[in-house]
Order: structure tokens, then C-alpha cells, then sequence
């Protein structure tokens, strides 16, 4: 049995989420790719609704896993980018445990640890899912310079591509509407030109 107005409310949940997912991503920038693929997983929700979400989605992506190629090129890069992933978790652990707040917390207690226990569930998938990323970008990156210039050229392509769409776009609002009076050659339209020749007969 179908919920009357039950797709449009899921339409509306999926948009809320993927907009969540956009914020908890720049949030999240400060990890090289968990807060870009963040970004791609809520742009990609948004793009079963919106154009603009569908052209960025390839350009996201890339480089979120460009971000991820970045974060394992050098030893003191994978261990940054591991106790980046590893404070992010703990963060979520200390979330979902919600201890009471200090005695040095300057706010009201209310104020402390907002969000909730879904913040902190949020904050452990972030943690896995960047350890997961190291661990996949050193096998697939590290050492491997060949795949790190396929990745550039197939950013730089989809870069071209955005582009190309912009412009295709921008030209046909540009273009002149089907219907729309054309301007005759005394700077009249067609129609005031057929009104005036009625009047000189």
C-alpha cells in the first residue's frame, strides 16, 4: 500500500541528507579525502533533483581521490593522515559515550558535545572511512606515479568537459526564444511593422 505523499517525502529526506553530507564534508576538508567523498556523497544524492549537482559529480570524485593520492606520498604524509583519521574516530567514541561536561567548560552543559549520539556515529564512519582511504590510496598511488598521471589527466579532461557544459548552457539561455518578436530592420518589431503598414493603406 502506498503512503500518499510518500515520494515526495522521501524526495525531501534524500535532499536533506545529501545537504548534511555537503556540510560534513567542508567540514571535514581537513581530512584530504574523507571530506571530499563526503561532499561527493551528498552531491550525488543532490543530483537525482538538481543539473548543477550532476556536472560536478566526475570533477568531486577525482578529486577526492586526488586528496588520497596526496595523503600517502610521503612517510610523515601517511602518519599525518592517519592520526587525522584516528582523532576523528575518537572524537566519535567521545560523542557516542557523551560524558558529562568539565569543570572547565566555559558554556552552559547543554552547550557541550552537540548533536548527539548521531554526531558521534558520523564522526566513527568518518574515522573507518578515512583509514579504509589510506589504505586503498597506498596500494593504489603510492610508489605508482604512472596512476597518479592517468588520475591528473582524467581530472583535467573532466575539467574540459565541465566547461564545454557551462558554455552550452550559458549559449542556449543566451539564444533567442522560439516565438519571441524579432527585431525587423527599422528597429521595430515584426508585429509593430504589420500594425503600421495596415495604417498606411
Amino acid at each position: 500500500m502506498n503512503v500518499p505523499g510518500g515520494s515526495a517525502m522521501k524526495r525531501v529526506l534524500l535532499e536533506v541528507l545529501g545537504w548534511l553530507l555537503v556540510v560534513g564534508g567542508i567540514a571535514a576538508m581537513v581530512l584530504p579525502g574523507p571530506g571530499l567523498l563526503m561532499l561527493f556523497a551528498g552531491v550525488a544524492l543532490l543530483a537525482r533533483q538538481y543539473d548543477w549537482a550532476r556536472r560536478l559529480l566526475t570533477p568531486i570524485r577525482l578529486r577526492a581521490l586526488r586528496g588520497a593520492a596526496e595523503s600517502v606520498e610521503s612517510w610523515w604524509r601517511i602518519l599525518l593522515s592517519c592520526l587525522g583519521a584516528a582523532w576523528v574516530f575518537g572524537f566519535g567514541v567521545l560523542w557516542t559515550i557523551r560524558p558529562p561536561a568539565p569543570h572547565w567548560w566555559p558554556l552552559e552543559a547543554s552547550y557541550w558535545l552537540l548533536g548527539g549520539p548521531w554526531t558521534g556515529v558520523t564522526l566513527m564512519a568518518s574515522g573507518v572511512l578515512a583509514a579504509a582511504l589510506i589504505v586503498y590510496s597506498y596500494r593504489r598511488f603510492h610508489g605508482h606515479p604512472e596512476a597518479r598521471e592517468v588520475l591528473e589527466r582524467q581530472i583535467h579532461q573532466a575539467d574540459d568537459d565541465l566547461h564545454a557544459m557551462r558554455e552550452h548552457h550559458h549559449a542556449h539561455d543566451d539564444a533567442p526564444q522560439a516565438g519571441a518578436p524579432q527585431a525587423g530592420p527599422g528597429g521595430g518589431d515584426d508585429a509593430a511593422s504589420r500594425g503600421t503598414g495596415s495604417h498606411d493603406g
